[in-house]
């Protein structure tokens, strides 16, 4: 069976620039199969993007011309953009994990190869082919209160690994969660075959 690792009360592990993947018996169906890439965890709480959840229903245009009225869409340059749930908080907010090549000054280091940047210049950079090389945006986050995130994982509701920029910035939604679980060593068929046994 996978089991979790276990964090002593006393010692404090950052898991800012990991994955998150969730175990099979996830009750929050929000979380279901997701693959959260975790920007910043301390001992107040820990912040992440879920980054396997395409959405359907708004275009990176759409978002640009919220934000950027004085670009059109003659203006736009870049190949199309996809748009990604984030997760369940403040899921008007559109943030951008990106590679490090790229940064302004309120870009924030998650890990040794990835940015967070929130801000519509990012967006504008993006639309003209001006902006990093390799890109996520989400709307919305995941966020943890002090202490949460490690009772869950107490309590085997997801497994830690190193994230992958690969897998972080790929572009098929459907595949990140297996891809994540094969790049930590874990069978996705045998993973399926514990869920609901102790």
């Amino acid at each position: 069976m996978v089991k979790s690792k276990k964090y002593p009360k006393d010692d404090q592990i950052d898991l800012g620039g990991q994955f998150l993947i969730a175990m099979p018996a996830m009750a929050d169906t929000r979380f279901e199969r997701s693959v959260v890439y975790i920007c910043t965890h301390s001992n107040n709480g820990a912040m992440g993007l879920i980054i396997n959840k395409q959405l359907e229903d708004i275009s990176f245009e759409e978002i640009l011309r919220q934000v950027a009225s004085d670009i059109q869409s003659d203006d736009i340059v870049c190949p199309p953009q996809q748009v990604w749930f984030g997760g369940p908080v403040e899921q008007s907010r559109g943030l951008v994990l990106h590679s490090p090549e790229y940064k302004l000054p309120t870009s924030m280091k998650t890990g040794s190869k990835v940015r967070l940047t929130a801000s519509t210049e990012i967006l504008k950079d993006i639309a003209m082919s001006d902006g990093p090389k390799r890109s996520l945006l989400a709307l919305g986050y995941a966020g943890w209160g002090a202490g949460q995130l490690e009772s869950e994982i107490a309590q085997n509701s997801w497994l830690t690994c190193e994230a992958s920029t690969e897998i972080l910035f790929g572009l098929d939604a459907s595949a990140k969660y297996v891809r994540a679980l094969q790049h930590m060593g874990v069978d996705p068929a045998l993973l399926s075959a514990e869920a609901g046994h102790a």
